[in-house]
């Protein structure tokens, strides 16, 4: 039982550190967001690239930051289904 524990753990650290990693990288799909809309806008350029480039960022980032959402208790909930169950469901 302890070493199931402990690979519990190490799997929550993994989570944590995968979480931490993905916050920046959102920090990057921001500014590549927010870049391409200003070229886009002001420049009248625009690249297929970049949005690409952001779709896939935006992807990596749903995949890898599931688990830390999931362990920090912070998923988003169906409030229109929750409030039919019990608490225990």
């Amino acid at each position: 039982m302890r070493s199931l524990l402990a690979f519990s753990r190490s799997i929550d650290a993994l989570s944590r550190l995968v979480g931490k990693i993905v916050a920046w990288v959102i920090l990057i799909v921001v500014v590549i967001s927010a870049t391409n809309a200003v070229s886009r806008k002001v420049f009248d350029m625009s690249s297929n690239a970049w949005l690409e480039l952001q779709w896939y960022l935006f992807g990596t980032i749903f995949l890898l930051a599931a688990g830390y959402t999931l362990l920090n208790n912070e998923h988003v909930r169906v409030d229109v289904l929750a409030t039919k169950f019990s608490e225990r469901t």
